[in-house]
């Protein structure tokens, strides 16, 4: 495979010239996001299975070539868990290229592994070590040594050899289609956006607030976002999210109160304090009505409500066994609480997760068929027709 490091235009004009008739690009990204709120973008790597190359984005700040080749239609992009990658692409050009395919959701499809990493997924597939040594960079210092440009094409090298293996492994077994729904879901421009009204629903100990506290986590969050976003700084140099969560707990209506919230520092306090209080303030006078729900949050279930959880996760072991997927690629016990709960907005309702095990999970709350078990072995059997 021919190898390149790409610094300067007319190289990257040369190179897209060479990969505009790929039926599919292999694609990775390497960024650094420790002191920003976007990720910086320091390197993309790109191969076709014949070329490997790494373009520096940080040398060349015309790339308008290689955008009009990773938007062409025609070609496949692949990638590895390769959400952090798009939302580059989103934040930088407010476009996603298309069509998708991901590998570590094909691979979880086919039963090797719940959210594999590249690495674990490159040596059980293709019987290869890849080298470790390089995954702290910081892509952002310049120069590269040559160390650090083989460790980062390494990872489309073997990619496209997983997508042409993943995708023959797909199709042997009938489900090349039925990924469709989340790679759809990978190229919605909404899976990228962080509305700071919505930021509330991140926060890290969200599940212990209730009623007006959650409004005030929803005042304070949404302003900590929209801060963080305009001075591109990480959310947690403004406030962390036991500040928030301890804020909106407490609610404190004057300065001195401020002072006695764990990990809220003085100058924040002498800054900051006034606007925090009139955001708690305004959260706790608005009406009932306008408060937010937390949706994740489960309802307490009964006893027996519990004990048919119980059955229907069980259930989902099995149908994953039957369809050799780990069960929880399918759904997690708090998705199973939902669903006995009356939710039907949830992933396993979804797609191939559907196929799989949503309907006969739904067909078994609704009283269409059970499970038994027969000399040793669970199965699920439709009822008979009530009398």
């Amino acid at each position: 495979m021919l190898e390149r490091h790409i610094q300067t235009e007319p190289q990257l004009i040369e190179l897209c010239a060479e990969l505009a008739d790929s039926p599919w690009l292999a694609l990775d990204t390497e960024f650094v996001r420790e002191k920003t709120y976007y990720p910086q973008f320091c390197l993309l790597q790109i191969s076709n299975g014949h070329i490997a190359a790494s373009v520096d984005p940080l040398q060349i700040p015309e790339l308008g070539p290689l955008l009009e080749l990773l938007y062409t239609p025609d070609i496949v992009k692949v990638f590895h868990a390769g959400r952090q990658d798009l939302e580059i692409f989103h934040n930088l050009w407010d476009k996603l290229p298309t069509p998708l395919f991901d590998t570590q959701l094909a691979a979880s499809l086919l039963g090797l592994g719940d959210q594999i990493g590249y690495g674990n997924l490159v040596e059980q597939l293709l019987q290869h070590t890849l080298e470790k040594g390089h995954s702290r960079t910081d892509w952002s210092r310049r120069p590269l040594d040559e160390a650090q440009l083989r460790y980062a094409l390494d990872d489309v090298i073997y990619l496209g050899e997983l997508y042409l293996k993943l995708k023959q492994m797909l199709q042997a077994e009938g489900r090349e289609g039925w990924l469709q729904d989340d790679f759809d879901q990978l190229a919605n421009p909404d899976t990228y956006s962080n509305p700071p009204q919505d930021a509330w629903k991140r926060i890290k100990g969200r599940q212990q607030l209730k009623g007006v506290q959650l409004a005030v986590l929803q005042a304070l969050a949404g302003w900590r976002e929209q801060e963080a976003q305009q001075a591109n700084r990480p959310k947690r140099w403004i406030l962390k999210d036991e500040v928030l969560t301890d804020l909106a707990r407490r609610q404190p209506k004057e300065l001195a109160q401020l002072e006695k919230i764990r990990g809220l520092e003085p100058g924040t306090i002498k800054r900051r304090g006034e606007l925090l209080l009139k955001l708690i303030a305004d959260a706790r006078a608005l009406p009932k009505e306008q408060w937010p729900r937390d949706k994740r949050r489960a309802a307490r279930l009964s006893p027996n409500q519990e004990a048919f959880t119980d059955l229907l996760y069980g259930c989902l072991r099995l149908l994953a066994e039957q369809n050799n997927i780990t069960p929880a690629a399918l759904a997690g016990r708090k998705e199973i609480e939902a669903l006995v709960g009356g939710e039907r907005d949830l992933e396993i309702m979804h797609g191939w997760r559907r196929v799989i095990a949503g309907n006969q999970l739904l067909q078994i709350l609704e009283g269409q068929c059970w499970p038994t078990f027969d000399q040793g072995q669970l199965t699920l059997n439709a009822c008979p027709p009530k009398e």
